[in-house]
């Protein structure tokens, strides 16, 4: 936890550099967030170039192909640990792909414990077996 629901282009990326991606998400949450390596959920989604649209919002960035949206779903975080995630994933994602902070994208939902269930419908944060 959390869930990281990665989005890219299709046809940008060959399927090592889509591991090494999400083993770059996983580092960077791993480093913020400070969860187990082991706390790994990913949803990695690969899109017809048509199906995503992510202007600058005002803020004059130029987007590539090499597009990369990151949504997390997660308990609640400091703001600290948000912007030290950020700035992992850029970080990760420009030394180990040579993806440019303008080709990242990011938000985070956030939820309480009644909102995950692990497995065997049960709430594991509720029932105490996780903390």
């Amino acid at each position: 936890m959390p869930l990281a629901m990665i989005d890219t282009i299709r046809g940008q990326y060959d399927e090592t550099q889509l591991r090494t991606l999400m083993d770059a998400v996983q580092d960077a949450v791993v480093e913020a967030f400070d969860v187990p390596d082991t706390d790994r959920y990913q949803i990695l989604t690969q899109h017809e170039p048509f199906e995503i649209v992510a202007l600058d919002t005002g803020l004059g960035i130029s987007r590539t192909e090499r597009l990369v949206i990151v949504r997390f779903a997660s308990k609640a975080r400091t703001e600290d640990a948000k912007v030290a995630l950020y700035r992992a994933l850029a970080r990760n994602l420009k030394d180990r792909l040579d993806i440019g902070g303008e080709d990242l994208v990011v938000s985070i939902t956030e939820n309480g414990d009644a909102d995950w269930s692990f497995g065997h419908g049960t709430a594991q944060f509720v029932t105490g077996e996780l903390g």
